[in-house]
């Protein structure tokens, strides 16, 4: 997924829900300059961007439609601890 794309889920998800972009940033990256950074040309790792996708996915509002032309990645179940 492209920085783009990220930043443009994480802005809608943002305006959805009346948050900053760096309370979004501290919920799905666990950094809360981490999406400012990233808009301004900061690089990410392929996987912290996936898990902060994964992120958007598992928590992204029922009310709100994802992007269309942005693929949207399967809700990962979790395992109970034995």
């Amino acid at each position: 997924m492209s920085t783009e794309a990220i930043i443009r889920i994480a802005e809608t998800f943002a305006r959805h829900l009346g948050l900053t972009l760096s309370t979004v940033s501290t919920y799905a990256a666990n950094d809360g300059k981490w999406l400012s950074g990233l808009k301004t040309g900061s690089s990410c790792t392929l996987r912290k961007a996936a898990v902060v996708t994964c992120w958007f996915s598992e928590n992204w509002p029922a009310d709100l439609e994802w992007p269309r032309d942005v693929p949207r990645p399967a809700i990962q179940k979790k395992e109970k601890a034995a």
